[in-house]
């Protein structure tokens, strides 16, 4: 499984900083995994004499999966974890892969559970022989 999984992180009433700052937990969580890196997106061109190498969209992260076909069941097992701990905020990640996108919310556990097994099953079949 080698691919790159996008990450929109939402939480209802955030500003820009909160979901900045949800942003970097979920990344440092999601480091923990097997997948080769995550990082924030950036968007846009550097502007002449700027120093920095782009403007990282908010709330967003890219994993770079790897090889391993157990990452992507992983990180949806953490995302979910992690939007159980939201503390009563109205949160949801929308994960995309492939052009096949998967919103992940306050939906109840058993919907969640066979969206994300049709989700990931799909993107770590093996394809034709």
């Amino acid at each position: 499984m080698d691919g790159e999984l996008r990450l929109q992180i939402s939480e209802e009433g955030a500003d820009a900083e909160r979901l900045a700052v949800l942003a970097g937990y979920l990344r440092a969580e999601l480091l923990q995994l097997d997948v080769e890196d995550v990082t924030a997106p950036r968007v846009g061109e550097t502007p002449p004499g700027a120093r920095a190498a782009g403007i990282s969209v908010v709330g967003a992260l890219l994993v770079a999966l790897g090889q391993s076909a157990e990452g992507l069941q992983s990180v949806v097992s953490v995302i979910r974890h992690w939007l159980d701990r939201s503390g009563g905020s109205r949160r949801a990640v929308r994960l995309e892969l492939g052009g096949d996108v998967l919103e992940l919310s306050q939906a109840s556990a058993g919907d969640q559970a066979r969206l994300i097994e049709l989700f990931v099953s799909k993107h770590t079949a093996a394809g034709p022989p």
